[in-house]
């Protein structure tokens, strides 16, 4: 999960593509980078950090142009080194630079691929470079002096045969203009607005809608499914269906964690899928433990929030804050590392003793993962005076590895793998656990919309979409071991050839 955005405007864009990634931080919290175009050259910043962090007044000054991408990122496997920030760029041909959300499934093979039949060297351990190189490949058959619409959508076409996996994709080619595209599974999100001034019409692109609705762009669409979308640098809009079989399984966890509350995805607000997240949790209480004892209900902030107090309302019991959060910590969810997970969450969270002395809590969080938080937050639960903690998961249990671009670590690293609700409630140190239904899941989402018919929810049922084989998975094992992170050397990226033989 990483956050991307593209603006191609009649003024200056060094300013809202900054206020942009501020809005989307939280899709990625580890680098963050900037790259504008004026028509001739093109002008970057990237670097570890958050947005804040890495851009500043001198810097912000160098970007240039009325065209740019940004990125923000968000470790799943592989170095978090400097050299890995995006956008990325390559500046044969025509010069492009690419923002990537996503992860490729065959970018060992195509690493390969790349320098063997194509001579393109891969300095990075980012699928996202392979990712830029296929596409630059693509275009490398056209000699025209500049692009046409044609070529770059036959250009994503040769995208989609080649490559496998999740991929929401926004590319500027320096002298030209943006293109965005979606892999014909629609797995991770991307929807585009425009905004009339009175210089013209300003165009923009994103992950999700609230980058463009809190600068003032009106939604247009979401970029469907195998679709590209290009924006002339002279501001004409260009789209055409890219892939031959489209479908959407957008990814679930979307809607259940990443997204914020006040985005739209897919014609979804997200808001009102997780009322009724909440709703149908509480409904499967009162199915399965009619004669409940639950005193209060106590949302694990912040996405949480929602669904607890939607689930509080149907139950008919009291929902309350009882933890109060340190906005300045980052999301323990996706911060490389165990170590680092463990350390933060009492530094995150501290509770509020008076909402849990001498009753019966009933804790909700959107997702159980690793169960580190969980533990640690039952535990506090506990230390405040709570005679007992109950658990409810806003999603189903995570079972099985994500392979789209989610930092959902190897399977043995998740709490619930191989195991039953009760096994799991006994490993968090809960005295009961409610997991929400997969298909309560799936209603509370296409509710919203019912156009949409499958998702992936393959965290959940371990059916992936792209078909991987065994292989990949023992491979991904390794790549994602905390301490595997934990061990590499973040201020470089050796150049190996090893994988080129």
């Amino acid at each position: 999960m990483c956050g991307i955005i593209g603006i191609v405007s009649n003024e200056a864009v060094n300013q809202e593509l900054y206020d942009g990634l501020l809005v989307l931080q939280h899709r990625g919290q580890d680098a963050a980078g900037i790259v504008t175009s004026d028509g001739k050259r093109l002008y970057i910043r990237r670097k570890n950090g958050l947005v804040t962090d890495v851009f500043h007044e001198n810097s912000m000054r160098r970007l240039v142009g009325n065209m740019g991408i940004g990125h923000l990122r968000y470790p799943t496997a592989g170095s978090s080194s400097n050299s890995e920030a995006q956008p990325f760029y390559v500046n044969s041909p025509y010069g492009i630079s690419l923002a990537h959300n996503g992860n490729l499934t065959n970018a060992h093979d195509l690493k390969k691929e790349l320098y063997k039949t194509d001579r393109r060297h891969i300095n990075t351990n980012s699928d996202s470079e392979v990712l830029l190189n296929i596409f630059a490949q693509e275009l490398q058959h056209y000699k025209e002096y500049r692009v046409t619409p044609s070529e770059i959508f036959s250009a994503v076409s040769g995208v989609h045969k080649r490559c496998k996996g999740a991929y929401a994709v926004i590319a500027m080619i320096t002298r030209d203009g943006v293109v965005g595209f979606r892999d014909p599974y629609g797995i991770r999100p991307l929807v585009y607005g425009k905004r009339e001034t009175k210089k013209g019409t300003d165009y923009m692109l994103a992950s999700e809608s609230v980058a463009l609705v809190t600068q003032g762009y009106e939604i247009v669409r979401d970029i469907e499914p195998g679709e590209a979308i290009f924006i002339s640098h002279e501001g004409k809009v260009h789209t055409q269906q890219c892939a031959d079989n489209p479908v959407y399984n957008t990814c679930i966890f979307e809607y259940v964690y990443f997204a914020r509350p006040d985005s739209v995805i897919d014609n979804v607000f997200v808001h009102k899928a997780r009322m009724r997240m909440g709703h149908n949790l509480a409904e499967k209480v009162i199915r399965e433990w009619e004669n409940h004892d639950i005193d209060v209900v106590i949302p694990i902030p912040d996405t949480s929030r929602t669904s607890a107090h939607e689930m509080a309302l149907t139950l008919g019991v009291p929902y309350r804050e009882g933890f109060i959060k340190n906005r300045y910590i980052g999301r323990t969810f996706i911060m490389p590392g165990q170590t680092l997970r463990k350390k933060s969450v009492r530094r995150k969270l501290n509770p509020l003793d008076i909402e849990f002395k001498g009753k019966n809590v009933m804790l909700v969080d959107d997702s159980i993962v690793r169960g580190t938080t969980s533990q640690e937050i039952v535990q506090m639960a506990r230390d405040s005076g709570a005679k007992k903690v109950y658990f409810a998961s806003a999603s189903p249990a995570v079972r099985y590895p994500n392979i789209y671009g989610i930092d959902m670590p190897a399977a043995n690293e998740l709490i619930a793998h191989g195991k039953t609700e009760a096994e799991v409630a006994t490993a968090i140190g809960a005295d009961r656990l409610v997991y929400q239904e997969l298909d309560d899941l799936i209603a509370a989402i296409t509710a919203g919309n019912t156009t949409l018919k499958t998702f992936d929810c393959s965290v959940f049922t371990g059916k992936y979409v792209t078909g991987e084989s065994d292989g990949y998975f023992t491979d991904l094992e390794e790549k994602r071991a905390d301490q595997s992170k934990e061990e590499q050397h973040e201020d470089m990226v050796a150049i190996d050839l090893s994988d080129s033989d």
